[in-house]
Protein backbone atom coordinates (compact mmCIF):
# COMPACT_ATOMS: atom_id res chain seq x y z
CA UNK A 1 0.00 0.00 0.00
CA UNK A 2 1.45 3.58 -1.06
CA UNK A 3 1.36 6.58 1.10
CA UNK A 4 -0.03 9.22 -1.82
CA UNK A 5 -1.97 12.06 -1.98
CA UNK A 6 -2.77 15.06 -4.81
CA UNK A 7 -4.52 18.54 -4.53
CA UNK A 8 -5.52 20.90 -6.28
CA UNK A 9 -5.91 24.18 -4.31
CA UNK A 10 -5.17 27.80 -4.36
CA UNK A 11 -1.69 28.64 -2.23
CA UNK A 12 -2.55 30.84 0.97
CA UNK A 13 0.74 32.27 1.43
CA UNK A 14 3.95 33.31 -1.39
CA UNK A 15 6.08 30.07 -0.47
CA UNK A 16 8.88 30.40 2.25
CA UNK A 17 12.14 28.94 1.11
CA UNK A 18 15.11 28.05 4.00
CA UNK A 19 18.33 26.75 3.63
CA UNK A 20 19.04 23.32 5.25
CA UNK A 21 22.61 21.80 5.62
CA UNK A 22 22.70 21.54 1.64
CA UNK A 23 19.27 21.46 0.77
CA UNK A 24 16.25 24.06 0.03
CA UNK A 25 13.28 23.11 1.62
CA UNK A 26 10.01 25.49 0.72
CA UNK A 27 7.11 25.96 2.68
CA UNK A 28 3.24 27.27 2.13
CA UNK A 29 -0.30 26.21 2.83
CA UNK A 30 -2.55 25.13 0.10
CA UNK A 31 -6.42 26.13 0.25
CA UNK A 32 -8.61 23.19 -1.27
CA UNK A 33 -12.38 23.95 -1.48
CA UNK A 34 -15.59 21.34 -1.27
CA UNK A 35 -18.69 22.51 -2.65
CA UNK A 36 -22.17 20.80 -1.82
CA UNK A 37 -25.97 21.52 -1.09
CA UNK A 38 -27.28 21.65 2.41
CA UNK A 39 -30.60 20.33 3.46
CA UNK A 40 -32.60 23.15 2.34
CA UNK A 41 -30.78 23.20 -1.34
CA UNK A 42 -28.24 26.04 -0.70
CA UNK A 43 -25.04 25.83 -2.24
CA UNK A 44 -21.79 25.68 0.72
CA UNK A 45 -18.26 25.65 0.37
CA UNK A 46 -15.92 23.80 2.99
CA UNK A 47 -12.30 24.95 2.84
CA UNK A 48 -9.85 22.52 4.11
CA UNK A 49 -6.10 24.51 4.65
CA UNK A 50 -3.19 21.96 3.92
CA UNK A 51 0.67 22.38 5.00
CA UNK A 52 2.74 21.64 2.10
CA UNK A 53 6.50 20.79 2.83
CA UNK A 54 8.67 20.41 -0.39
CA UNK A 55 13.08 19.60 -0.52
CA UNK A 56 15.59 20.58 -2.54
CA UNK A 57 15.03 21.27 -6.78
CA UNK A 58 11.22 21.50 -6.69
CA UNK A 59 11.29 23.80 -3.31
CA UNK A 60 13.98 25.75 -5.29
CA UNK A 61 11.16 25.37 -8.57
CA UNK A 62 8.25 26.63 -5.92
CA UNK A 63 9.57 29.16 -4.43
CA UNK A 64 10.76 31.03 -7.69
CA UNK A 65 7.16 30.35 -9.41
CA UNK A 66 4.75 30.53 -7.33
CA UNK A 67 2.97 33.44 -5.09
CA UNK A 68 -0.37 33.82 -3.20
CA UNK A 69 -3.28 32.55 -5.20
CA UNK A 70 -1.66 30.67 -7.53
CA UNK A 71 -3.65 27.63 -8.67
CA UNK A 72 -1.45 24.47 -8.81
CA UNK A 73 -1.22 20.54 -8.16
CA UNK A 74 0.63 18.63 -6.20
CA UNK A 75 1.07 15.57 -5.29
CA UNK A 76 3.20 13.67 -2.83
CA UNK A 77 2.77 11.82 0.93
CA UNK A 78 0.97 12.70 4.21
CA UNK A 79 2.72 13.03 6.82
CA UNK A 80 1.50 13.23 11.16
CA UNK A 81 3.96 13.89 13.49
CA UNK A 82 3.90 15.60 16.98
CA UNK A 83 5.22 17.92 18.74
CA UNK A 84 4.88 19.86 22.59
CA UNK A 85 2.63 22.62 22.61
CA UNK A 86 3.70 25.94 24.66
CA UNK A 87 1.38 24.47 27.49
CA UNK A 88 3.19 21.05 27.43
CA UNK A 89 0.42 19.21 26.07
CA UNK A 90 1.39 16.72 22.88
CA UNK A 91 0.14 18.62 19.50
CA UNK A 92 -0.56 16.98 16.21
CA UNK A 93 0.23 18.34 12.60
CA UNK A 94 -0.42 16.69 9.01
CA UNK A 95 1.87 18.00 5.98
CA UNK A 96 1.90 16.69 2.54
CA UNK A 97 5.73 15.99 1.51
CA UNK A 98 5.87 17.04 -2.03
CA UNK A 99 7.18 15.12 -5.14
CA UNK A 100 5.10 16.69 -7.89
CA UNK A 101 4.42 20.11 -9.38
CA UNK A 102 1.39 20.69 -11.70
CA UNK A 103 0.97 24.72 -12.18
CA UNK A 104 -2.65 25.26 -13.76
CA UNK A 105 -2.97 29.54 -13.55
CA UNK A 106 -3.54 32.21 -11.03
CA UNK A 107 -6.39 33.75 -9.35
CA UNK A 108 -5.87 36.74 -11.49
CA UNK A 109 -7.04 34.55 -15.38
CA UNK A 110 -9.90 32.17 -13.26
Amino acid sequence: MENHVQLIGHLGLDPEAKQINDTVKTTFTLATNTVYKDAEGNKKTLTDWHNIIAWGGLAQTMESYLKKGDKIGVSGRLVTRSYEGDDGSKRYITEIIAKDLLMLGNKKTE
